[in-house]
């Protein structure tokens, strides 16, 4: 038995196919086949059922790409010991991260972390709260950063700041002529939101109670794929969106004028990085909590989780 051989039956068990296994490991089909083979002759088992596809393990295979699981991560848990007493941080780190916050807080701390950590590759995957969560659970990703609380079993959730949630009024909206807006305030068949899979989108229905205000579901009528169509489509219509914290600080001194804060306390949502129960890499997520705390406006940084609006 090798680790090899390890990790090419996690391979399978992750793509439930050994092409994409096989692509994934860098090497050709015939070679993982083989060493799986040879594993599954050394142990006297099969692991997978090859006649059905997409590719399944068998109940004997759930435990052996379990245990394998486990002796890979002690692995990497003994290079990062051993990388601890050299002083040395290097390796790869894979993140997931959701689309409501990549394209604001990447800018704010990827180059910092980059040339601050030379030798550590840091790669990064767009992906929804659901994908995440199961790349993270197969170990296709090392961390993710995400918004909680998810409450999901075998997850451990690292809050790292808490951002407003602030309404953006159309100037033809009646909101417009507010100080402060109430979620009452929104008028729900003029309310612009993200399409389903997004949990920045059910979080707007929770704060505005739209389940409520329902009115033959006319308010989910207009659904766009990312917070800038939204804002777009506000300032062209008469309409109002909700928009993080984050996505406010691009906004010109124009658009700025178009932001209504809720009435205090303010509701908030809660942003985490969020890794498996068994993860390994503590130093490398460590110090990527750190540089993204450092990169954080001090407005932000000092925001309350007083209100934090569910999920």
């Amino acid at each position: 038995m090798t680790l090899t051989q390890l990790e090419y039956i996690v391979a399978v068990a992750t793509y439930h196919h050994f092409a994409k296994a096989a692509e994934h490991c860098f090497v050709t089909q015939p070679t993982l086949s083989m060493q799986i083979h040879k594993l599954e002759k050394e142990l006297s088992v099969k692991i997978f059922d090859r006649s059905k596809q997409p590719v399944v393990s068998t109940e004997a295979g759930k435990e052996v790409i379990e245990q394998a699981r486990k002796i890979l991560a002690e692995r990497d848990v003994l290079k990062d010991k051993i990388q601890s007493f050299n002083g040395v941080l290097t390796g790869e780190l894979r993140v997931g991260i959701i689309p409501t916050l990549a394209p604001y807080l990447l800018p704010l701390f990827i180059t910092g972390f980059t040339k601050k950590y030379p030798r550590v590759k840091l790669m990064v995957n767009e992906l929804t709260t659901d994908l995440l969560i199961t790349r993270l659970r197969e170990g296709r990703i090392d961390a993710g950063i995400l918004v909680t609380p998810l409450n999901e079993a075998g997850i451990k959730e690292q809050p790292l700041f808490y951002e407003e949630l602030m309404a953006y009024v159309s100037r033809k909206n009646s909101a417009y002529q507010k100080t402060y807006v109430l979620p009452q305030d929104i008028d729900p068949d003029k309310l612009w939101l993200l399409e389903e899979g997004h949990c920045f989108r059910s979080q707007i229905v929770n704060l505005c109670e739209l389940r409520k205000a329902s009115r033959e579901g006319s308010h989910f009528e207009y659904e766009a794929g990312s917070i800038e169509t939204l804002r777009r489509l506000v300032e062209l219509n008469d309409g109002i969106t909700i928009l993080p914290e984050l996505a406010t600080l691009i906004l010109t001194n124009k658009q700025l004028e178009l932001i209504r804060h809720f009435k205090k306390p303010a509701p908030m949502r809660e942003v985490s990085l969020v890794v498996h129960r068994d993860f390994v890499k503590k130093r490398l997520i460590d110090v990527l909590k750190k540089e993204i705390a450092a990169s954080i406006p001090a407005k932000i940084r000092n925001n309350k989780s007083s209100v934090v609006v569910p999920v």
